[in-house]
């Protein structure tokens, strides 16, 4: 990578010009599709609303006419208008654009070195946009909000940097997804398929593998607060324990929640979410002398020390046997599903024998080692990306 010395930074600067974004690229809004027309059927046209575009995908499809100049293609860039305002590249398949969703196209400089330019862009127009419940950001703003461009070889050269950096960073994600596939392999190595459960280990109830399922304390959590943190349903987001989406009502004393709080081995379990999040289970591992609470709307599960080890019980939740035994059970309501205790009790678990998940337990901590290594480089690669970025764009 040819890095630039900040010595050169004065040279490197010379023959910019600022422009409005509305003179090198162009915006197409998304089409007020009637909601109606949605659809769960995937045999129908998928359609791109606000939430998918930071997660990449649809769960929402469209059975109505609808006009070519809104279908979004692979590798378009799309922009979220409300709440955070973000920009990604689509990955997904063919898909019509929805209302508060645009498509931002550069015209007059290259593409990538708009994409990578935007993030800059909406953030200062989320700064400076007055909030009341949700922020919206209209097409006026974005272009008539200016933008630095270098003479094209020198956006080529940038973009070339932050693409080699952003790609090493897919690739570092890739390995991850890697080690997490593999660690599943070994599973169905070691106990089979619970579907057909070949191994004819003891079938048991969910509830007679755990002594303690219950939802946690009902706190109010508030933005900005802090204290002592508070689990929420998005504390399991990515399938983790993400201690960053942790939630605060300013407690500083514990005495009031002590059976609340959380110890190693506890499972967490998504039983209010959308439907394809709804029996999400993960194990929290406690860190030094953390104190966490557990908080209403996941349920914590305390495994029968003789009958289950945690992590086995979370890498069951991986697999068709459960996800179908879940889907069996759950409630379906217009914006989220649920699944009561009770029917989460007669889930049935294969479960071998304690030595045998726990030499599986002791293979998924030598991977989960492996996973940290990649990760420290993970974090490594993006301080160098995001200084990069300082570097040329602030």
């Amino acid at each position: 990578m040819n890095f630039i010395l900040q010595k050169d930074m004065n040279k490197m600067k010379q023959g910019w010009e600022i422009k409005k974004i509305g003179e090198v690229a162009t915006i197409l809004n998304g089409y007020a599709f009637d909601s109606k027309l949605f659809s769960e059927d995937s045999n129908d046209v998928p359609l791109i609303r606000i939430r998918d575009i930071k997660r990449g995908y649809t769960e929402t499809f469209y059975k109505g006419n609808f006009s070519e100049e809104y279908i979004i293609r692979k590798g378009d860039y799309l922009i979220g208008m409300d709440g955070e305002f973000n920009i990604a590249e689509w990955e997904g398949e063919n898909a019509l654009l929805n209302q508060r969703v645009c498509k931002i196209i550069a015209n007059k400089i290259v593409d990538r070195y708009l994409f990578w330019y935007m993030p800059i862009v909406l953030k200062q127009i989320e700064d400076a946009t007055p909030f009341v419940t949700v922020k919206h950001l209209s097409s006026k703003q974005l272009i008539n909000t200016t933008i630095p461009i270098p003479p094209r070889e020198e956006q080529e050269r940038i973009v070339a940097e932050l693409d080699c950096l952003s790609g090493v960073i897919e690739k570092k994600r890739e390995q991850l997804k890697q080690l997490d596939a593999l660690a599943q392999s070994i599973f169905y190595q070691m106990f089979g398929d619970p579907i057909t459960n070949e191994k004819r280990w003891e079938v048991k109830k969910l509830g007679d593998c755990f002594y303690h399922i219950k939802n946690g304390a009902n706190i109010k959590q508030e933005r900005g607060a802090g204290g002592i943190p508070i689990t929420r349903i998005e504390t399991l987001s990515g399938g983790v324990f993400n201690r960053d989406r942790l939630g605060y009502a300013n407690i500083e004393n514990i005495s009031k929640y002590e059976h609340y709080v959380l110890n190693s081995g506890d499972l967490l379990l998504s039983h209010i979410n959308s439907k394809i999040y709804i029996g999400r289970i993960v194990v929290y591992n406690k860190r030094a002398n953390e104190i966490i609470i557990h908080g209403m709307n996941l349920l914590r599960l305390i495994s029968n020390a003789d009958t289950i080890v945690p992590m086995y019980m979370q890498y069951f939740s991986y697999t068709d046997s459960y996800k179908n035994q879940i889907a069996n059970r759950r409630k379906d309501a217009v914006n989220q599903s649920s699944i009561s205790i009770a029917d989460l009790k007669t889930i049935s678990i294969p479960t071998p024998p304690l030595a045998l998940q726990q030499e599986f337990v002791d293979k998924i901590e030598a991977i989960e080692k492996q996973k940290e290594l990649i990760k420290k480089s993970i974090s490594e690669t993006e301080t160098l990306f995001n200084a990069r970025m300082d570097y040329y764009f602030n």
